[in-house]
């Protein structure tokens, strides 16, 4: 696990060093960089398997023709290691995947990806044939940006290694800042930079005579429904899930495992437990909010499975004294607060292993979010009088700070009948409604915009599986939106702030593909998610952590907005502050902003996209 940065191009080695120091804390065991004519290549390393010095990056063939920096694990290596040495054709001086890699792409050039099973994202440079070979993982889980300025490419693991170089812009993508209004994040392809962009997931290019000659999609979700009972169904996903968390407890690290206390956490602490002779270690993180702590389940699934646990309680003046820091080392807009306990979670587990495993991914590949429900009873209220009783109990409830409360479940649940039901769950998860939108921007803005929102996006994505059943189709939605930049963006970065690798079993190739040709209903039935990996871990866990209502890792940030964290609302949110990009509309803005703090709306999820906005564009701006 580590940092890439590189260009092929324009640039020279104290360019790079300023590149890859940028994202030091990704990796910072060794930082290894290689200028050659104009080739740059550089890594900051986080040694996690085979920690001598000979596994440093950039990584060279025994013939020195191929370099290679690699961020991620491939948890198969060692046998696509024996695969190479059957050849007779290679050698090897480490036991590091990254080595692996490097004669996999030499025996089989672009097709070494299908054999990989890993998160990765890295860049191969052939000096004989003056190529470079890019590469991102099947899921997206390790980051990869890139920007081609004239003749220069330049990439890195983050925004802001590429920032370095003084041929990379500053201007902000309007388009950008709109879709990122939408959905909390800034979508895939796009970054919030004009000319800098985000390799797709399970994709590669190449880039050969100063261009991109190449650029492909190397793997597909396929949703073709094999006819399998519910009882095999069972028995496979248990092995699956086994085998998947297994491969991925290898390290020559300490390891541990994130627990919340829910059923996707909990069940990777099951297998994790059952695949080691001793006890695993587990870390959660709570609240002084008990609407928000879930530390009492995630203690009692400890107990239950004998774990050597960890608990950390997260307070608003700990995570005020925190956002700096975080929102300091943020170079995109990003406003799912939950990065914030789990930047937290990342720091206190960091303090006793390297690596840790975690539940994500679940919620998506088995339409685990309350929102799958919530798609049942919009087809059932569409035509009737129903939605309009609803409008009036959510205009007279008064609003509550408690955790996915009453108030704030009806009014998001009420933003399905105003759009296109392909769009209902981005809305729903998501931040501003267009008619918002329509009030935040200044005129001067909305005059620039092309039109673009973000939400053709998932219309794209959509001519991808428009043949397959409708729940599989809002389950690709999901994998190529809010998992890929959302909770692995927040993931990742949390993790890697604090030098921690995090592997996700839920995510293994197998998984995911074996999850996909199931029926719909052994997903999602009986107005249940997740139904077959609830019935799998029946008598592996309590039965009331299995079918205990999903909660989601929150903070109390309604609250917080009106007492702890006002001032720095008061701050950031004022004309003058909001005069200084003259994106948006500053009497809107103090409208939201009073509303809010006299109980009148709970604009908190409004309030929060715009803080995050302010904190990114003053970061940006300090750094010239």
């Amino acid at each position: 696990m580590c940092g890439i940065a590189g260009f092929i191009g324009k640039g020279d080695e104290g360019i790079l060093r300023k590149m890859i120091t940028a994202i030091q804390y990704r990796g910072p065991d060794f930082q290894g960089v290689h200028v050659a004519e104009n080739v740059g290549l550089a890594q900051a390393r986080l040694s996690i398997i085979d920690l001598s010095e000979a596994a440093h990056q950039p990584f060279f063939s025994a013939d020195k023709n191929l370099a290679i920096v690699f961020n991620g694990e491939i948890y198969n290596f060692l046998s696509l290691k024996n695969e190479l040495l059957k050849t007779g054709k290679y050698s090897f001086r480490t036991n590091s995947d990254t080595e692996v890699l490097i004669y996999l792409y030499q025996e089989y050039k672009a097709h070494m990806l299908d054999k990989l099973q890993g998160m990765f994202a890295f860049a191969l440079y052939d000096f004989s044939e003056k190529k470079l070979f890019v590469a991102r993982d099947r899921m997206g889980k390790k980051p990869l940006y890139y920007s081609i300025v004239g003749n220069t490419l330049l990439f890195a693991s983050e925004l802001k290694a590429i920032l370095q170089h003084p041929l990379a812009t500053k201007e902000i993508n309007l388009d950008a800042v709109n879709a990122y209004l939408t959905f909390e994040y800034v979508p895939t392809p796009m970054s919030i930079l004009n000319g800098i962009k985000k390799l797709e997931a399970a994709t590669y290019f190449i880039w050969q005579n100063d261009k991109i000659v190449e650029q492909k999609k190397y793997w597909h979700h396929q949703f073709q429904t094999q006819n399998i009972s519910f009882d095999d169904a069972k028995n496979q996903l248990d092995d699956l899930l086994n085998d998947a968390t297994e491969c991925r407890m290898m390290a020559d690290v300490p390891l541990g495992v994130f627990l919340s206390g829910g059923l996707d956490s909990s069940t990777i602490a099951y297998y994790a437990q059952k695949n080691s002779t001793q006890k695993i270690k587990t870390f959660s993180i709570g609240f002084d909010d008990k609407s928000y702590d879930e530390s009492d389940y995630a203690n009692q699934v400890a107990k239950h499975l004998g774990t050597e646990h960890y608990q950390k309680i997260l307070t608003p003046k700990h995570a005020l004294d925190l956002i700096p820091t975080i929102y300091g080392k943020c170079d995109e807009p990003f406003a799912d607060a939950s990065l914030i306990p789990t930047y937290l979670l990342s720091q206190f587990t960091r303090e006793k292993v390297t690596v840790a495993l975690g539940g994500d991914g679940s919620d998506e590949l088995m339409a685990g979010y309350p929102t799958f429900i919530s798609h049942q009873l919009i087809h059932l209220m569409q035509f009737m009088p129903g939605k309009n009783l609803l409008r009036s109990l959510a205009n007279h409830l008064p609003p509550s700070d408690k955790n996915i409360s009453l108030d704030f479940k009806i009014k998001q649940f009420l933003k399905g009948f105003e759009i296109n039901k392909n769009f209902t769950h981005t809305l729903w998860l998501g931040s501003f409604s267009p008619k918002e939108k329509n009030k935040l921007w200044s005129g001067d803005s909305l005059r620039k915009l092309s039109g673009s929102n973000g939400l053709e996006l998932i219309s794209q994505h959509l001519q991808n599986v428009k043949t397959v059943d409708f729940l599989s189709q809002v389950n690709y939605i999901y994998y190529q939106t809010y998992l890929l930049d959302d909770i692995l963006v927040k993931v990742d970065r949390a993790s890697m702030y604090n030098s921690l690798e995090c592997r996700s079993p839920f995510l293994d190739k197998r998984v995911v593909e074996f999850l996909n040709t199931l029926p719909a209903n052994f997903k999602f039935k009986n107005n249940t998610g997740k139904y077959i990996l609830k019935e799998v871990m029946r008598n592996k866990l309590p039965n009331n952590i299995i079918f205990r209502p999903k909660k989601g890792f929150g903070i109390p940030l309604s609250h917080w907005l009106r007492n702890d964290l006002k001032q720095m609302s008061d701050e950031l949110l004022c004309e003058s502050a909001l005069n200084k990009h003259g994106l948006f509309n500053p009497k809107f803005v103090q409208q939201l902003k009073t509303e809010h703090e006299q109980k009148k709306n709970n604009h908190r999820k409004l309030l929060w996209t715009l803080i995050c906005f302010q904190l990114f564009y003053q970061q940006l701006t300090s750094a010239n």
